[in-house]
């Protein structure tokens, strides 16, 4: 996955926080969101962009373009910080190739059958399994809202 730096799971997607304190602080060159929605949606594709630091490359893809494109070194000599809504996207990238070693969890926010795991993450029961089923594959979860927060680990608060 050569290229990728980070990969962040954040409903939000682009924002304030992506947009000024990650990106600063991972020295990133581009944002990918990963969203088979979004990537179809050219309302929604200009709003992220515009979101989006001007001096940072932004790529807004399916699921599967961005297989192949990690998977044939697109991204090689980048800094890409991958952002995606939710851990089930996570699972789908792995059970379509991709090596994901590590994750973080910024915000999840309340919906209808979601409850709390800490105050800017809240899931449904079928991201919770999501969760578990990517910690027993031995991916890193950390749930940190910005990079100066203190590290906290999902295995330990699901």
């Amino acid at each position: 996955m050569e290229g990728i730096i980070h990969i962040r799971i954040d409903d939000r997607l682009i924002h304030g926080q992506v947009a000024t304190l990650w990106t600063n602080e991972l020295g990133v060159t581009r944002i990918m969101v990963i969203n088979n929605q979004v990537a179809n949606n050219e309302v929604q594709k200009t709003m992220l962009r515009m979101a989006a630091p001007s001096n940072v490359s932004t790529s807004l893809i399916t699921e599967e373009k961005a297989v192949n494109n990690i998977q044939s070194g697109k991204y090689k000599g980048q800094r890409v910080l991958v952002i995606v809504k939710d851990p089930e996207t996570i699972l789908r990238l792995m059970d379509k190739g991709l090596d994901i070693k590590k994750v973080n969890v910024g915000n999840m926010s309340t919906r209808d059958n979601t409850h709390h795991i800490k105050p800017s993450v809240s899931i449904t029961s079928d991201e919770e399994k999501a969760f578990r089923t990517l910690l027993e594959r031995g991916v890193e979860i950390t749930a940190v809202m910005v990079p100066t927060d203190k590290l906290v680990y999902l295995k330990d608060i699901i």
